[in-house]
């Protein structure tokens, strides 16, 4: 009963999330799952580590496929390359058994999250002063909720 719970309430918040809220759900939801890929391989819990793994390059497949590169311009290409060479990355790293590898990525996935945590703390100063909204990139919330609940 709880476990249904807990995912109707993930669900209603990717579903009513804006999009810059969107884009950092998926970074701490992709940090969090390389995090555990982490301590279930180090625990040799090679089944649970494959699962984990595999939901983080998810949702990055997802944030990268979701880019709109002609609104986007340098930013979006930049961002795109920066999310192939993350899945590059953690293939190499999950085929090598180099798990320090990971926290490589975690690292970058925690400073593009930064980046946005402070888009979203500036837009909510400037909607509270000026009414005004930021665009971010196209993730829908039907992506979101796709990557969360593979």
């Amino acid at each position: 009963m709880y476990q249904k719970a807990a995912t109707t309430y993930k669900q209603t918040n990717l579903l009513t999330a804006n999009p810059v809220k969107l884009v950092i759900m998926c970074y701490d939801g992709a940090i969090g799952y390389l995090k555990d890929a982490r301590d279930f391989y180090r625990g040799r819990n090679y089944e649970a580590k494959a699962k984990a793994l595999q939901r983080a390059v998810d949702i990055i497949h997802e944030m990268n496929i979701s880019l709109d590169l002609d609104k986007g311009g340098d930013i979006a290409r930049n961002l795109r390359s920066l999310y192939l060479y993350m899945i590059q990355i953690l293939t190499e790293a999950d085929l090598k058994k180099d798990v320090a590898k990971f926290d490589d990525v975690i690292r970058m996935l925690e400073e593009l999250g930064d980046g946005w945590k402070e888009i979203a703390c500036a837009a909510v100063v400037e909607t509270e002063t000026a009414a005004y909204a930021i665009p971010a990139p196209g993730i829908s919330a039907a992506a979101a909720v796709q990557a969360w609940s593979a």
